[in-house]
This record gives structure tokens, C-alpha cells and sequence, in this order.
């Protein structure tokens, strides 16, 4: 399948869940580095009271669910993305999702160095496709290719992926289910929150849950 444009990767009426910090907590600078390999955070979900955002609204639900992290959307062309609210420089996510119910041309991915507007993306398709890039000021531009690519490293239709994004330096690096899909070069973000994500394209009804959530020092 085609993928479309980057224009229409992220719509610039995005919906966007999180997209600062909780009411009455000010804003911080990045946490101390910490040696690597050390565990910043992790979540396997099992409770409901590690941070991450809780709604249910017209267009979608984000919530802890059955064990897991789930992430509804119904509205098109949106993404919703959730954070446990925190801000780092470098960092190693990991995380296993699976496509719950919903199209198979869908977006599921991890998030780095967001500012709550401002965030780099990872992301792959239950179709089979990939991408890593920007979304900066209401825009979404890829980064290192003009649209999703395909692999045969990822897990089609009713599948669990592993995925992992390297943010280390100016450098981006994404592996799916352990083996490096892309590596991009890019400055424009520097620090930044962390989370997950799930959208749609043209199609409502993407219903993803996500487990074992860690973020390690690189």
C-alpha cells in the first residue's frame, strides 16, 4: 500500500493528549544523567497510578487497561500521546504494543524530547510500514525519507511489536522486534519528555495497547 504524503502523516489539527505538564506543577529542567543502562523509568501498567494521563472523551480513550496501557482513537487523521511527565536529555525507550482492534493502516510509535507541542516520532503501521520525524510548530516533517517505508521486520495485523528509539546526542535510531530499521541525524530538539503514541489515517477506530514500558540511560 501507498503511504500517503508526510503532510497527511500527522494532521496539523492534531488531537494531542498531555501536551503539558499537570495542573499546578511547574516546569523543570532535564533530570541528572545517570550511568548507563540505568533504569529512568519503567511501567508493566499493573497500576493505575504511575503517571500516565486517564480520559475518555468523543474521539477516543487513554487509560490503563487490563494490565496494559490502551489508546482508542476514533477521531481521523489524530493521534493521541501520553507521557508519565518527565524530562531528560538522552534516553533509550522500549515497549511492546499490539494492535488491539482498528485498521491496519494506523500509527503506533514511542516519542522523545517533548516539550508538550514540540516532539521527535517513531513510529510503525500494522501494515507493515516505518517512519521517524518531527512534529514542530503544528508541522510534521520526516526525517531521512519522504514517506513511511516498508519492512518485513514488523509484525502485521493482530501482533505484538517490540520497539525501541535511541535519543542520544543529535542522533535518532529505531529498532523494531530487534533489528535497526533507521538512523537520522537531527538537532532540533534537545531535551524533552518521553511517551507513546497511537493515530489514525483515514480510517477511525485504532484501538492499541501497550506493556512494558522502560526508559533506560543510553
Amino acid at each position: 500500500m501507498n503511504r500517503l504524503p508526510l503532510l497527511l502523516l500527522i494532521c496539523a489539527s492534531l488531537i494531542s493528549a498531555c501536551t503539558g505538564l499537570p495542573a499546578g506543577q511547574a516546569a523543570q529542567g532535564p533530570e541528572p544523567a545517570q550511568p548507563s543502562g540505568s533504569v529512568i523509568f519503567q511501567d508493566d501498567f499493573a497500576q493505575a497510578t504511575t503517571g500516565w494521563d486517564r480520559f475518555i472523551v468523543t474521539e477516543g480513550v487513554m487509560d490503563y487497561d487490563g494490565g496494559g496501557y490502551r489508546i482508542l482513537v476514533n477521531a481521523l487523521q489524530t493521534n493521541f500521546w501520553a507521557t508519565p511527565h518527565k524530562n531528560v536529555t538522552d534516553v533509550r525507550l522500549e515497549v511492546d504494543s499490539g494492535k488491539l482492534a482498528g485498521p491496519d493502516e494506523n500509527r503506533i510509535g514511542l516519542i522523545c524530547r517533548s516539550n508538550g507541542k514540540d516532539y521527535y516520532f517513531f513510529l510503525i503501521s500494522s501494515d507493515g510500514y516505518y517512519g521517524i520525524g518531527l512534529f514542530k510548530d503544528e508541522q510534521v516533517a520526516l526525517l531521512g525519507q519522504s514517506e513511511m517505508l516498508a519492512s518485513s521486520n514488523i509484525n502485521k495485523g493482530l501482533a505484538i511489536n517490540h520497539l525501541r528509539a535511541d535519543c542520544v546526542g543529535d542522533t535518532l535510531t529505531f529498532f523494531v522486534n530487534g533489528f535497526q530499521v533507521a538512523q537520522v541525524k537531527d538537532t532540533t530538539l534537545t531535551s524533552g519528555n518521553f511517551g507513546i503514541l497511537a493515530g489514525t489515517f483515514t480510517t477511525p477506530g485504532v484501538d492499541i495497547v501497550f506493556d512494558n514500558f522502560v526508559a533506560l540511560q543510553p
